[in-house]
């Protein structure tokens, strides 16, 4: 009986994984806040170069006059204001120009204040309004490191309780900084708190989850980031200063944390650490949430400690397959992802208009992806999202620029939607890959390289002076070579969780298919075993209770273990 079956015996999908489950993927509303924020809070509103001072429209000539209102017509950086002095009839289509040398005007009618207009990020100050979201993505990156091994070390349950936290004080603190810099620095920690919430909340509620029911959940709850998407939209149309939609979409995160006290710390990683009578006392408490008080006294538990670290997500080979695939993976989702979805102002239509879009195109790809993760499998699903993403890409290099761009919306829409089912899989594909006591660290490790392609993303858009179509062939590129990654990962459909290193050698470093080595398994279990004792994942089931060990525990005892 592995520990999925334990899970059955304390009620399964119950009551508690319900409130669980729920709580838990609520805060993914306002996640999609933070990773897309900067499309709003740094928006580039329409600006002009200000007029000089020492310059009045009612004593300018008609030809000053012309020469003017051409300059604030166009592109806003360099209008030469010396074509208004006295006298002159200069043709200004051929005049040389220079950096307006008196700021620059703002039209509020879209954005009525961003930390473009605050700080004055256009012309050649241009590229720090992209730096915003490349340093937050570093945070993000660092946070998946960082919290990533924390969490094996200490716990999913303290670490997200933690990164609510974080998220909620320095949100909220960007709100005041009074300047660029500082600015930076608070979305850089607050990046690390978001990946922490990200991380540790997937798996917390994998490990909570029976085996037959984590597709649909897993699947189901990546809609509160879909939903996300659109209610950002919605706030960020409502609300027009910058500063105010930072108060907003961060400070719920103090309700978060409130509540996340309540959340049960993931039974198999306790007894993973050496912590069997906490683990007991979580099993105990689900059961009498989930009507099942009778298997209070009727559950035990031993265990022992084991320390892991990264080294540990190569040192085998099938971890090493595992986690050279996902890297793959990690990064061109995220490349193509951020790559079509953080510069939703080149569009042409509204940025409020197209964020509502981007959010509506998930809902019926992820119900597409359900079905594909539930009858085709994990692998299948990964490497197709993958693939038709590509394709798509590719697809619309040879669409005019500046023509057809109803067309081109459309196909970036469905690019998206293809990247965005990738994300829903591979978080819940890598979740069931890598076994219980390293699953944070191998999380963390591998989400590191989704950080990458999402600051690398914007930096490729800057190939299109070289060649207008290189970002899309970059992008497409990765795609592809990354859903031929996919094809190498095992199949974890149905499959219990690994909860060890072993195991997943076990099942997945050798040659057949995982249902064959499964099916292989429980047939020698059952002729092995007497009737007065069952295996659990590597130790001992007794009808009295459930007593986990050490496999070579086991061993020693005359039992056989797989």
């Amino acid at each position: 009986m592995g520990f999925a079956d334990l899970l059955n015996e304390v009620g399964g999908f119950g009551r508690y994984q319900w409130l669980h489950v729920t709580l838990i993927s609520f805060p993914g509303l306002l996640m999609a806040s933070q990773n897309l924020l900067n499309n709003f809070v740094s928006g580039i509103p329409d600006h002009h170069c200000r007029l000089p001072t020492n310059h009045s429209i009612y004593n300018l000539s008609l030809s000053q006059v012309t020469c003017l209102l051409v300059c604030l017509s166009k592109p806003p950086c360099f209008p030469q204001w010396q074509l208004l002095a006295a006298n002159s009839s200069a043709n200004v289509s051929f005049v040389k120009t220079e950096e307006c040398e008196d700021g620059w005007t703002y039209d509020h009618t879209e954005f009525e204040a961003t930390t473009v207009s605050e700080w004055d990020l256009v012309c050649s100050m241009r590229p720090l309004k992209q730096m915003i979201q490349t340093i937050y993505m570093g945070g993000v990156l660092a946070g998946a490191i960082v919290y990533g091994g924390l969490s094996d070390r200490f716990g999913r349950r303290t670490v997200l309780i933690w990164s609510y936290l974080q998220v909620a004080v320095l949100g909220c603190s960007c709100a005041f900084s009074p300047s660029y810099t500082v600015y930076c620095i608070l979305r850089f920690l607050c990046g690390m708190a978001v990946s922490g919430v990200i991380l540790n909340g997937v798996s917390l509620k994998v490990e909570w989850i029976p085996t037959k029911t984590r597709t649909i959940v897993g699947t189901l709850t990546s809609f509160f980031f879909t939903f996300g998407q659109m209610v950002l939209a919605g706030l960020a149309y409502w609300l027009r200063n910058w500063r105010t939609l930072h108060v907003v979409v961060c400070a719920p995160h103090f309700l978060f944390f409130a509540y996340s006290w309540w959340y049960s710390e993931s039974a198999r990683w306790l007894v993973l650490n050496g912590k069997s009578e906490e683990a007991l006392k979580n099993l105990h408490r689900v059961a009498r949430i989930n009507g099942k008080p009778e298997m209070v006294d009727k559950i035990t538990l031993e265990s022992s400690r084991s320390t892991f670290t990264a080294y540990d997500l190569l040192r085998t080979r099938g971890m090493r397959r595992i986690s050279i695939c996902l890297i793959a993976v990690w990064f061109s989702t995220s490349f193509a992802y951020y790559g079509l979805a953080m510069d939703l102002q080149k569009f042409g239509v509204s940025i409020y208009v197209m964020q509502l879009i981007f959010g509506a195109v998930d809902i019926p790809a992820k119900l597409l992806a359900l079905g594909m993760l539930s009858f085709l499998g994990r692998r299948i699903t990964q490497a197709t999202c993958l693939f038709l993403s590509a394709v798509i890409i590719f697809a619309n290099i040879f669409v005019p620029t500046g023509k057809m761009q109803t067309l081109r919306t459309t196909l970036a829409c469905l690019g998206k939607a293809s990247t965005s089912s990738s994300f829903t899989t591979v978080y819940l594909y890598t979740g069931e890959l890598y076994p219980t006591v390293i699953r944070q660290t191998g999380m963390g490790f591998v989400s590191t390289m989704a950080r990458v392609g999402s600051m690398a993303a914007p930096a490729v858009l800057i190939l299109d002076e070289v060649l207008p179509a290189l970002p899309s062939v970059v992008y497409g590129g990765a795609a592809v070579l990354a859903s031929g990654f996919a094809c190498f990962l095992p199949e974890t459909l149905n499959v219990p969780l690994p909860d060890t290193i072993e195991d997943v050698e076990e099942k997945w470093s050798g040659g057949g298919s995982t249902q064959q080595q499964e099916k292989e398994g429980v047939s020698l279990k059952e002729g092995m075993v007497s009737s007065d004792e069952l295996l659990i994942d590597g130790g001992v089931v007794s009808k009295e209770g459930v007593v986990l060990k050490e496999m070579k525990d086991a061993e020693k005892a005359g039992l056989h273990t797989l």
